[in-house]
């Protein structure tokens, strides 16, 4: 695929305010100026790989094409976290779910194989995090939350043994998050706790992947979650709050995976969400008027494939056929921003140029990298790598962001577990 930063045009892209000068105008001219370094570095770069002689120039662009994914450094950042985090990683002492799950999923997209011991010594840990009600907490002997089962979940799905799998006590899982459910169709995140989208769409993703969804688990679940399509065609938190890109996936990710996507106001919610892909930068910002964020790579892009299925289902009808190549977002711009402007010197990836590394960025940022470069939709697939070929991460599942490997691996392990089986936690 050819790089945008390589058209005489492009920094035509720029934000123009027309000198009327605001505080977020100013902040955003202030980013596109960050960014446009990361580009000029990347476009010197590729100048001096252009410099070399024409008969091994075919040789030179196999051997360094640019730009690249710092492989070696992000293996090296993430298994780190695995064994020992700073100081500065207190603040996440209920979060401490989120982070194994961040890791991992970061290592798995990377084809980082966890040993043995690791992997054993994460069930051990993911294992003493879930509390006799069902649910995890966000560290052993912390409250169960809605927000810290699901990525326990996941976690533990993706290190894929039996000895994982059975960790989770599906009966009581269940009843966990039954008992989150509320009499308006929402879901509350933990005991006497706040209702919200992500609530809702976190026991959807749980439900699905282990199999203990039921009918009455999810009672007018999508009437309450189209309740929260606003009027810009994002969905918000709650009824009645701002469109949010994070918020918009879990929306539109519970609708899909109760089959209730056809409910919600698909051509708005496409025209919200491209709208929101940043003209220069490539990648996404999470609201209207706001700036770009590298963890939107998925929030917002990881939304393309389950717009692309739901609007699929109305090709029959449609005057406009969704594409069979390629998802309805610039995936090249998306790469560009990520590879050139989100990964951090010493590894691990970041919000914006500028910004420290963290996990949660990481993962994300990897993520929608994932989705940008993989097409797939039906019996169409198709690739679309920027820069070099060891860029090419594993796809990532659009609905509960994991492998796809992993996800389907799991689905078939617990669909052969019917809803309920005590007997799968005797010893």
């Amino acid at each position: 695929m050819a790089l945008r930063v390589l058209e005489d045009d492009f920094e035509n892209n720029r934000f123009n305010d027309d000198k009327c000068h605001t505080l977020s105008s100013v902040e955003q001219m202030k980013v596109e100026e960050t960014v446009q370094m990361c580009y000029s570095y990347l476009k010197d770069e590729l100048g001096l790989e252009i410099d070399e002689s024409e008969s091994s120039q075919q040789e030179i662009k196999e051997e360094t094409a640019l730009p690249r994914l710092k492989r070696w450094k992000h293996k090296k950042f993430l298994l780190k976290g695995l064994e020992q985090l700073s100081q500065s990683y207190q603040c996440l002492d209920a979060s401490r779910c989120w982070l194994v799950y961040w890791i991992l999923h970061s290592l798995d997209l990377l084809s980082v194989d966890l040993p043995d011991p690791v992997a054993d010594r994460v069930i051990e840990y993911l294992g003493r995090c879930q509390n006799p009600d069902g649910g995890f907490g966000g560290g052993p002997g912390q409250m169960s939350h809605l927000a810290s089962t699901y990525p326990s979940v996941n976690a533990l799905c993706i290190v894929g043994t039996e000895k994982a799998y059975q960790t989770i006590n599906r009966v009581k899982l269940q009843e966990f998050l039954q008992c989150m459910h509320t009499a308006n169709g929402g879901f509350i995140m933990h005991q006497d706790g706040e209702e919200d989208i992500r609530g809702a769409y976190c026991a959807a993703s749980i439900a699905k992947l282990t199999n203990i969804m039921t009918p009455e688990m999810f009672d007018k679940t999508p009437e309450w979650v189209i309740s929260c399509q606003t009027y810009e065609g994002g969905f918000s938190g709650f009824p009645g709050l701002e469109a949010h890109g994070g918020y918009s996936f879990c929306g539109l990710a519970i609708l899909v995976l109760l089959e209730h996507e056809g409910l919600c106001d698909l051509k708005s919610l496409l025209r919200w969400a491209t709208n929101r892909q940043m003209k220069y930068e490539g990648g996404f910002q999470g609201r209207t008027n706001k700036l770009v964020d590298g963890c939107y790579s998925f929030w917002q892009g990881g939304a393309f494939p389950l717009l692309h299925m739901a609007l699929s289902k109305q090709d029959s009808v449609s005057e406009n056929p969704v594409s069979c190549s390629k998802w309805m977002f610039n995936q090249g711009a998306l790469q560009e921003y990520i590879l050139a402007c989100c990964q951090y010197h010493s590894g691990g990836l970041i919000d914006k140029p500028g910004k420290s590394t963290d996990y949660y960025h990481t993962m994300y940022c990897l993520s929608g990298l994932s989705v940008a470069q993989h097409f797939t939709s039906g019996h169409h697939e198709s690739d679309h790598i920027i820069g070099h070929k060891d860029n090419e991460l594993k796809l990532t599942h659009p609905v509960f962001n994991i492998c796809v490997d992993k996800a389907l691996q799991a689905s078939q392990y617990f669909r052969n577990c019917p809803s309920g089986d005590q007997s799968m936690f005797t010893d």
